[in-house]
Protein backbone atom coordinates (compact mmCIF):
# COMPACT_ATOMS: atom_id res chain seq x y z
CA UNK A 1 0.00 0.00 0.00
CA UNK A 2 0.97 2.96 -1.25
CA UNK A 3 0.76 6.68 1.11
CA UNK A 4 1.86 10.20 0.14
CA UNK A 5 3.24 12.56 2.14
CA UNK A 6 2.16 16.22 2.02
CA UNK A 7 3.59 17.55 4.82
CA UNK A 8 7.36 18.09 5.89
CA UNK A 9 8.87 15.50 8.10
CA UNK A 10 9.89 16.29 11.37
CA UNK A 11 10.67 12.84 12.74
CA UNK A 12 9.75 9.43 12.65
CA UNK A 13 9.39 5.91 14.68
CA UNK A 14 9.42 2.32 13.88
CA UNK A 15 6.23 0.71 14.24
CA UNK A 16 6.33 -2.31 16.84
CA UNK A 17 4.75 -5.49 16.26
CA UNK A 18 2.25 -6.73 18.42
CA UNK A 19 3.24 -9.15 21.26
CA UNK A 20 2.56 -12.63 20.27
CA UNK A 21 0.00 -14.12 22.69
CA UNK A 22 1.73 -16.18 25.58
CA UNK A 23 1.79 -20.30 24.59
CA UNK A 24 -0.51 -22.10 27.38
CA UNK A 25 1.15 -23.88 30.17
CA UNK A 26 1.01 -27.84 30.21
CA UNK A 27 -0.38 -28.87 33.84
CA UNK A 28 1.64 -30.57 35.76
CA UNK A 29 1.04 -34.46 35.44
CA UNK A 30 3.60 -37.10 37.22
CA UNK A 31 4.21 -39.79 34.95
CA UNK A 32 4.88 -42.10 38.00
CA UNK A 33 1.52 -41.80 39.17
CA UNK A 34 -0.51 -41.35 36.28
CA UNK A 35 -3.30 -44.57 36.31
CA UNK A 36 -3.55 -46.90 33.31
CA UNK A 37 -7.34 -48.18 33.55
CA UNK A 38 -5.74 -51.29 32.20
CA UNK A 39 -3.59 -53.31 30.48
CA UNK A 40 -2.96 -51.81 26.84
CA UNK A 41 -4.12 -53.95 23.97
CA UNK A 42 -0.85 -55.96 21.83
CA UNK A 43 2.49 -56.61 22.75
CA UNK A 44 4.66 -55.16 25.58
CA UNK A 45 8.12 -55.47 26.04
CA UNK A 46 9.09 -57.65 29.17
CA UNK A 47 11.20 -59.18 31.24
CA UNK A 48 11.63 -62.84 31.94
CA UNK A 49 13.34 -64.44 34.66
CA UNK A 50 13.99 -67.83 36.31
CA UNK A 51 13.84 -67.51 40.42
CA UNK A 52 15.55 -70.27 42.31
CA UNK A 53 15.69 -70.49 46.10
CA UNK A 54 16.05 -73.13 49.00
CA UNK A 55 13.47 -73.30 51.85
CA UNK A 56 12.16 -75.61 54.31
CA UNK A 57 10.80 -77.76 51.47
CA UNK A 58 13.98 -77.82 49.39
CA UNK A 59 14.89 -76.28 46.20
CA UNK A 60 12.67 -74.55 44.07
CA UNK A 61 12.83 -72.73 40.60
CA UNK A 62 10.18 -70.38 39.12
CA UNK A 63 9.93 -67.98 36.91
CA UNK A 64 7.96 -64.48 36.92
CA UNK A 65 7.15 -62.06 33.79
CA UNK A 66 6.89 -58.37 34.76
CA UNK A 67 5.98 -55.94 31.53
CA UNK A 68 6.90 -52.52 31.13
CA UNK A 69 5.05 -49.81 28.85
CA UNK A 70 5.98 -46.44 28.06
CA UNK A 71 4.33 -43.75 29.99
CA UNK A 72 3.85 -40.12 29.14
CA UNK A 73 3.75 -37.15 31.53
CA UNK A 74 4.30 -33.53 31.92
CA UNK A 75 7.26 -32.12 34.29
CA UNK A 76 8.11 -28.44 34.23
CA UNK A 77 5.91 -27.50 31.36
CA UNK A 78 7.32 -30.26 29.55
CA UNK A 79 6.00 -33.48 27.97
CA UNK A 80 7.82 -36.23 28.94
CA UNK A 81 7.88 -40.17 28.69
CA UNK A 82 9.20 -42.68 31.21
CA UNK A 83 9.42 -46.36 31.47
CA UNK A 84 7.19 -48.01 33.92
CA UNK A 85 6.39 -51.62 35.17
CA UNK A 86 2.14 -52.22 34.71
CA UNK A 87 1.83 -56.01 34.43
CA UNK A 88 3.12 -59.05 36.79
CA UNK A 89 2.72 -62.56 35.78
CA UNK A 90 3.42 -65.60 37.70
CA UNK A 91 3.03 -68.83 35.24
CA UNK A 92 0.32 -71.35 36.51
CA UNK A 93 1.37 -74.90 37.64
CA UNK A 94 4.96 -73.54 39.13
CA UNK A 95 3.68 -74.19 42.95
CA UNK A 96 0.43 -75.63 43.13
CA UNK A 97 -0.51 -75.44 46.61
CA UNK A 98 -0.34 -71.88 46.90
CA UNK A 99 -1.24 -70.96 43.46
CA UNK A 100 -4.16 -69.17 44.04
CA UNK A 101 -2.48 -66.86 46.72
CA UNK A 102 0.33 -66.05 44.30
CA UNK A 103 -2.08 -65.67 41.16
CA UNK A 104 -3.96 -63.41 43.71
CA UNK A 105 -0.37 -61.26 44.80
CA UNK A 106 0.63 -60.80 41.14
CA UNK A 107 -2.60 -59.30 40.09
CA UNK A 108 -2.80 -56.68 43.47
CA UNK A 109 0.98 -56.17 41.96
CA UNK A 110 -0.57 -55.08 38.71
CA UNK A 111 -2.80 -53.11 40.35
CA UNK A 112 -0.83 -51.22 41.89
CA UNK A 113 1.51 -50.81 39.03
CA UNK A 114 -0.96 -49.35 36.74
CA UNK A 115 -1.99 -47.29 39.84
CA UNK A 116 1.51 -45.42 40.20
CA UNK A 117 2.44 -47.33 44.30
CA UNK A 118 4.12 -50.58 42.81
CA UNK A 119 7.09 -49.38 44.98
CA UNK A 120 5.44 -49.26 48.27
CA UNK A 121 3.39 -52.54 47.27
CA UNK A 122 7.12 -54.32 46.13
CA UNK A 123 8.62 -53.11 49.71
CA UNK A 124 5.64 -54.22 51.75
CA UNK A 125 6.02 -57.95 50.52
CA UNK A 126 9.70 -58.02 51.66
CA UNK A 127 8.38 -57.62 55.06
CA UNK A 128 6.09 -60.96 54.81
CA UNK A 129 7.51 -63.61 57.39
CA UNK A 130 6.19 -67.19 58.35
CA UNK A 131 7.00 -69.93 60.04
CA UNK A 132 9.11 -72.42 57.57
CA UNK A 133 12.17 -70.74 58.22
CA UNK A 134 14.58 -68.84 56.69
CA UNK A 135 14.62 -69.18 52.51
CA UNK A 136 17.95 -68.26 50.82
CA UNK A 137 17.74 -66.39 47.06
CA UNK A 138 19.71 -64.30 45.59
CA UNK A 139 23.36 -63.28 46.26
CA UNK A 140 25.45 -60.43 47.82
CA UNK A 141 27.82 -58.13 46.24
CA UNK A 142 30.67 -60.49 47.79
CA UNK A 143 29.10 -63.48 46.48
CA UNK A 144 27.25 -64.88 49.64
CA UNK A 145 23.91 -66.11 49.82
CA UNK A 146 21.18 -63.72 50.64
CA UNK A 147 18.54 -64.63 53.41
CA UNK A 148 15.05 -63.44 53.55
CA UNK A 149 11.71 -64.62 56.16
CA UNK A 150 9.79 -65.76 53.50
CA UNK A 151 9.01 -67.22 50.08
CA UNK A 152 7.04 -64.34 49.20
CA UNK A 153 10.20 -62.08 50.85
CA UNK A 154 12.37 -63.81 48.47
CA UNK A 155 9.92 -63.70 45.15
CA UNK A 156 9.99 -59.46 46.37
CA UNK A 157 13.01 -59.18 46.26
CA UNK A 158 13.53 -60.61 43.67
CA UNK A 159 11.16 -58.39 41.49
CA UNK A 160 12.92 -55.17 42.77
CA UNK A 161 16.41 -56.82 41.65
CA UNK A 162 14.26 -56.28 37.77
CA UNK A 163 13.11 -53.29 38.43
CA UNK A 164 16.71 -51.96 39.58
CA UNK A 165 18.47 -53.31 36.75
CA UNK A 166 15.65 -52.21 34.37
CA UNK A 167 16.52 -48.64 35.91
CA UNK A 168 12.97 -48.16 37.85
CA UNK A 169 14.45 -48.33 41.36
CA UNK A 170 17.67 -47.58 42.86
CA UNK A 171 19.89 -50.09 44.84
CA UNK A 172 18.20 -49.47 47.89
CA UNK A 173 14.87 -50.43 46.58
CA UNK A 174 13.77 -46.98 46.68
CA UNK A 175 11.63 -44.76 43.28
CA UNK A 176 14.31 -43.38 41.28
CA UNK A 177 13.37 -39.55 40.74
CA UNK A 178 11.16 -39.20 37.34
CA UNK A 179 13.58 -36.67 35.61
CA UNK A 180 16.42 -39.67 35.90
CA UNK A 181 13.84 -42.22 34.58
CA UNK A 182 12.74 -39.77 31.63
CA UNK A 183 16.88 -39.75 31.01
CA UNK A 184 17.14 -43.07 30.80
CA UNK A 185 14.02 -43.89 28.81
CA UNK A 186 15.69 -41.46 26.10
CA UNK A 187 19.04 -43.00 26.43
CA UNK A 188 17.30 -46.46 25.81
CA UNK A 189 15.72 -45.24 22.18
CA UNK A 190 18.99 -43.77 21.29
CA UNK A 191 20.92 -46.90 22.16
CA UNK A 192 18.24 -49.54 21.88
CA UNK A 193 18.58 -50.99 24.55
CA UNK A 194 17.28 -51.07 28.41
CA UNK A 195 19.60 -48.80 30.79
CA UNK A 196 21.65 -50.79 32.91
CA UNK A 197 23.56 -49.82 36.61
CA UNK A 198 27.02 -48.28 35.79
CA UNK A 199 29.42 -50.88 35.12
CA UNK A 200 32.10 -49.65 38.05
CA UNK A 201 29.58 -51.14 40.45
CA UNK A 202 31.33 -54.26 40.44
CA UNK A 203 32.35 -56.66 43.36
CA UNK A 204 35.39 -55.62 42.97
CA UNK A 205 34.82 -51.82 43.61
CA UNK A 206 32.69 -52.50 47.00
CA UNK A 207 35.28 -50.48 48.88
CA UNK A 208 35.15 -47.57 46.49
CA UNK A 209 31.03 -47.52 46.99
CA UNK A 210 29.94 -49.89 44.69
CA UNK A 211 25.98 -50.76 44.69
CA UNK A 212 24.95 -54.22 45.89
CA UNK A 213 21.90 -56.41 45.57
CA UNK A 214 18.80 -54.39 46.92
CA UNK A 215 18.08 -54.75 50.88
CA UNK A 216 21.42 -56.33 51.63
CA UNK A 217 22.85 -54.27 54.61
CA UNK A 218 27.04 -53.48 54.03
CA UNK A 219 27.45 -53.90 57.64
CA UNK A 220 25.79 -57.51 58.51
CA UNK A 221 27.06 -58.23 55.35
CA UNK A 222 30.82 -57.75 55.63
CA UNK A 223 30.21 -59.88 58.85
CA UNK A 224 32.38 -62.93 59.16
CA UNK A 225 29.48 -64.82 59.73
CA UNK A 226 27.31 -64.03 56.64
CA UNK A 227 23.94 -65.20 57.80
CA UNK A 228 22.75 -68.06 60.02
CA UNK A 229 25.67 -70.26 61.79
CA UNK A 230 27.14 -73.28 59.82
CA UNK A 231 26.49 -76.21 61.86
CA UNK A 232 28.22 -78.69 59.36
CA UNK A 233 28.51 -79.84 55.80
CA UNK A 234 26.21 -81.75 54.00
CA UNK A 235 26.86 -85.24 53.12
CA UNK A 236 25.45 -84.95 49.69
CA UNK A 237 27.27 -81.90 47.97
CA UNK A 238 29.75 -80.68 51.04
CA UNK A 239 28.20 -77.58 51.19
CA UNK A 240 27.50 -76.08 54.55
CA UNK A 241 24.74 -76.79 57.08
CA UNK A 242 22.28 -74.09 58.59
CA UNK A 243 19.57 -75.27 61.21
CA UNK A 244 16.19 -74.36 59.51
CA UNK A 245 13.14 -75.31 61.87
CA UNK A 246 14.93 -77.26 64.10
CA UNK A 247 16.96 -79.52 61.12
CA UNK A 248 20.87 -79.33 60.07
CA UNK A 249 19.50 -77.75 56.28
CA UNK A 250 22.00 -77.20 53.52
CA UNK A 251 21.87 -74.01 51.82
CA UNK A 252 24.76 -75.14 49.03
CA UNK A 253 22.26 -75.91 46.12
CA UNK A 254 20.78 -79.39 47.22
CA UNK A 255 18.80 -78.83 49.89
CA UNK A 256 19.27 -81.92 51.84
CA UNK A 257 17.91 -81.73 55.52
CA UNK A 258 18.85 -84.07 58.64
CA UNK A 259 14.68 -84.25 58.93
CA UNK A 260 14.28 -85.64 55.43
Amino acid sequence: MTVEITSKIVGYRIKQQAPEAPSPTLPEEDPLTVRIPSRPEGTLEAVSEKISYVGAEGRKKVYLLVSFMPVEGVVGGKRVVIERPVEFFFPSGQLSSEHQWITATMRSLSLAARGGYVTQAVADLRKVAWDKGLVRCGMNRWNKPMFHDSEVAAIAWSIQQILYRRGFLDQDGNQVPVESLVERYAHRMQHGHAWQPPAEDTPAEAESGAVEPIGQDAATSNAPSNGPAVVGHCPECRGELIMMDGCPTCYAGCGWSKCG
